[in-house]
């Protein structure tokens, strides 16, 4: 088994080979460190082929490493403290942060410089799909971006909906991407950056309507959010969907995903933490190296698959599944 990169099978296990981390890592970098040719060629059974792709040599990952709040289901100060003890330097927050903050969002912001923890990605809902609707939705969605920078946020989050009972046509699919590129632009003025979340259920759900989506957006407003469990989920190649918005990916949602649930159909699926399912976590980790994202990853789990076991536990297990990978998560 083995993932497909640059048009070559690399095996999974070289994501499992220990390179020694360099002493110092810039603050919430996850860093794969380099390690000597030979023996990274004699180690993978890689030939001179593979290594004229530049794999191996020098393998820095600048990308910012954070956990989301999702797992607490609301109780964001709780998130708070267990994702800053957990280790991450980051955090995703949903629409209860505004709720909670949103006349006080310099609590807010002293609450994460008490953390020590960086707010790079606001959740803030879904774009309807009814065109009657979409002016009420990008007042909203301006609403928390004005929320987001005034808390220190980077970027909005969105997800859009899929109609009930019906087939989406062609003109659906552009007259969303329109939509996200007219809340793009009202988001970009208030400072943060807008990014598109592929998902289950929603209009942007298999990776060809993800495509429809985006090529009807404005790429300066509108980026993507890569969430590489729901795309499998939706019958796509998380690892080729890397390469292939290598220059749109601003944010990725890490996670994995069980197929299929326990007790369910043979279509169902289960999101789980890292390692704990068949989402080809190394070859995602390869790929977003190979295209030099250094953006935000943010572990996400939408809950806790036993209940008998904390958000934290999962947090914290999803991170050292990051360190065994050569993924280091510093604060």
């Amino acid at each position: 088994m083995g993932l497909e990169l640059n048009a070559l099978r690399i095996p999974v296990e070289m994501g499992a080979l220990a390179w020694q981390c360099a002493a110092y890592q810039p603050r919430g970098r996850a860093t794969i460190s380099p390690m000597h040719r030979r023996e990274f060629l004699r180690s993978s059974g890689l030939g001179v082929a593979s290594w004229a792709t530049g794999i191996g040599t020098s393998w820095v990952a600048p990308m910012q490493v954070g956990c989301a709040a999702i797992t607490w289901g609301g109780n964001d100060p709780a998130a708070i403290t267990d994702i800053a003890a957990a280790g991450y330097p980051g955090i995703q927050l949903r629409a209860s942060a505004v709720q909670r903050w949103r006349e006080t969002p310099d609590v807010l912001t002293a609450l994460l410089a008490q953390h020590r923890l960086a707010f790079p990605v606001l959740s803030s809902g879904s774009v309807p799909f009814e065109a009657a609707r979409l002016a009420e939705s990008a007042a909203l969605h301006t609403q928390h971006a004005r929320f987001a920078r005034a808390a220190g946020c980077r970027y909005v989050q969105v997800t859009d909906e899929r109609p009930r009972n019906q087939t989406p046509q062609a003109d659906d699919y552009l007259r969303m991407g329109r939509a996200l590129s007219d809340i793009g632009a009202r988001v970009a003025d208030e400072g943060v950056t807008l990014v598109y979340h592929n998902h289950m259920n929603a209009l942007g759900e298999r990776p060809d309507e993800v495509a429809r989506i985006l090529d009807a957006a404005n790429a300066d407003h509108v980026k993507l959010l890569l969430d590489v469990a729901h795309w499998q989920a939706a019958g796509g190649d998380p690892v080729a969907a890397v390469s292939q918005y290598a220059s749109r990916i601003a944010v990725v949602h890490l996670k994995d995903l069980e197929q299929t649930a326990p007790g369910g159909s043979a279509t169902s699926y289960r999101f789980r933490e890292l390692g704990a399912g068949r989402v080809n976590l190394p070859g995602v980790l390869a790929a977003l190296h190979a295209a030099g994202f250094a953006g935000w990853g943010i572990v996400e789990l939408d809950g806790v698959p036993d209940p008998a076991q904390s958000p934290r536990y999962y947090a914290e297990s999803s991170r050292r599944y990051l360190e065994v990978h050569n993924v280091r998560v510093t604060r």
